[in-house]
């Protein structure tokens, strides 16, 4: 038995150490996953900050400058030291700039500042007319809203709705004049439309009844 051992310990001392190597290492993890991460990162600075989100600001080893606050319907927060902070139309990341400069200037040095939406706005689009259930459709602001999902989820179309003219109005913040689009809604569910039809918050949707 001894002399078994013996034989056992002279071949594994001459094997490859990349042998017993090899059994313990682990996959690496994929390059794609760090570029995914790396790219939903980027969405969010972009992200443009709408009223009544909740937004947690954090400055950086300065614990109690961090809030979370909730944007104003003017577009506003308020945040110690610097108080109201005008965020209308930024993004995350022109909001984290503009909390930074204003800190430097009088009150830290070089403040590196954090800001994560902890909360999004609730949005709404309306209908009116020939669907199901008339009235508001509420999405969040990460998932979007195309028209055809809107329409099912307002109870679909009733058996009198004109299809091919369904009306979608939509006012602008920045001061643009109101628009109003007509949709083939069968040119979008056959495919012969390129366009989707993406829905933003506050849309007005009428479905007219077709003429029999």
């Amino acid at each position: 038995m001894l002399r078994a051992l013996f034989r056992g310990f002279v071949i594994a001392a001459f094997l490859p150490f990349g042998v017993f190597a090899s059994q313990d290492r682990s996959p690496e993890k994929p390059e794609t996953s760090r570029t995914q991460a790396a790219g939903r990162e980027f969405a969010l600075a972009d992200y443009v900050i709408q009223p009544l989100d909740m937004i947690r600001v954090q400055i950086y080893q300065e614990a109690e400058l961090t809030r979370d606050v909730r944007v104003s319907q003017e577009g506003n927060i308020e945040m110690p030291l610097i108080r109201i902070v005008d965020l209308k139309n930024k993004s995350v990341r022109q909001a984290e700039q503009l909390i930074r400069k204003l800190y430097d200037a009088d009150y830290l040095v070089n403040p590196q500042v954090n800001i994560t939406v902890v909360e999004y706005a609730q949005r709404w689009v309306e209908f009116f007319g020939q669907v199901g259930s008339p009235g508001l459709v509420y999405f969040p602001k990460e998932e979007g809203l195309t028209l055809t999902t809107a329409i099912s989820r307002a109870g679909s179309f009733t058996r009198l709705a004109n299809r091919k003219a369904v009306t979608v109005k939509r006012t602008y913040d920045d001061g643009r004049k109101p628009e109003t689009f007509t949709i083939n809604v069968d040119d979008l569910t056959k495919g012969g439309s390129a366009d989707t039809w993406q829905l933003q918050h506050g849309d007005v949707i009428s479905v007219p009844e077709r003429v029999l």
